[in-house]
């Protein structure tokens, strides 16, 4: 069985980023937490933080923190299983998740918004590139994440989403100059034109070029704009060319500010949501909500 407060300790060292505020935030002295550290070490036959001047876990420790974070949210959801507790209002309750912003703004967030307020939901998102999402879950900093990758981790599930589908856009001025005379992409032209990319994650562009053009790892100069909305105004504004969703891109307004650079090429990326297989009822509240706002992703 394992200790609850070294467990603490543990979360709070790695949650921190070190011992000494670690210390504080317990109200204990450093020697304290250290001890528990320690033990909780020594209990298990293994180094579950590396020290130094930056903290960081082991693997083991990784598994612990996502451990000690699933406790906490069983914990709650014994208070939160009716609408009062004790006469108060009913908890609000904290889950952490990872996606990529695509799919935050345009069906994560719209799909699940009545959910969580039906069941006292917050979320504490986490933005990164699709297919790095998954390593917050791995490290134990999210319950949750939108993800590429189709295999789960050892003690998670992958649940499909459906996909993602992306088009190569820009402003009509900014096509017709990637154009030959006869109306065909130039290759040539377009890899000497800038990319608006939304991070140096975003590996999307060149796909489309591998995919449609046949080119691998091709060098073309490149904007980094990321935030979505930025994005989109990067390319209206004829700054250069870019991948948008479908989703996005029924969603705009002037849809003459954006034409596709390759008529009918898209691509392709299909989303699963991972999830611990053990979860408590307010993530399998939050799975459910995001399984149905995807169904988006089929029409």
């Amino acid at each position: 069985m394992l200790d609850g407060k070294q467990l603490e300790a543990l979360a709070a060292v790695l949650e921190h980023g070190g011992f000494g505020v670690a210390a504080i935030a317990l109200n204990l002295s450093l020697a304290a937490v250290s001890l528990r550290i320690k033990a909780l070490e020594s209990a298990l036959g293994q180094r579950l933080v590396v020290r130094g001047k930056v903290v960081r876990a082991t693997v083991a420790g990784q598994a612990l923190l996502a451990h000690v974070k699933q406790l906490r949210l069983m914990e709650a959801d014994l208070f939160s299983d009716s609408t009062t507790v004790k006469g108060k209002e009913k908890q609000w309750q904290r889950l952490s998740v990872a996606v990529n912003a695509d799919s935050l703004a345009s069906w994560l967030l719209p799909g699940v918004a009545s959910a969580l307020a039906r069941h006292h939901l917050l979320l504490d998102v986490v933005i990164d590139d699709q297919e790095h999402t998954h390593e917050a879950l791995k490290s134990g900093d999210v319950v949750a994440c939108v993800s590429t990758h189709a295999t789960p981790l050892r003690g998670c599930m992958a649940e499909p989403l459906g996909v993602m589908r992306y088009r190569c856009v820009g402003a009509p001025a900014l096509v017709r100059k990637c154009q030959t005379k006869g109306g065909a992409v130039s290759p040539h032209r377009l890899l000497a034109t800038p990319a608006v990319i939304f991070n140096r994650k975003d590996g999307l562009q060149d796909l489309f070029l591998s995919q449609h053009f046949g080119l691998q790892a091709p060098q073309y100069p490149r904007h980094f704009v990321p935030a979505v909305d930025a994005f989109e105004c990067a390319l209206a504004s004829g700054m250069g060319w870019g991948m948008v969703s479908d989703l996005h891109l029924a969603a705009r307004g002037d849809r003459s500010a954006l034409v596709e650079m390759l008529p009918g090429s898209a691509v392709d990326v299909p989303l699963y949501w991972h999830h611990w297989a053990r979860e408590s009822a307010s993530a399998q509240r939050l799975t459910r909500a995001v399984k149905l706002a995807a169904r988006v992703l089929a029409a």
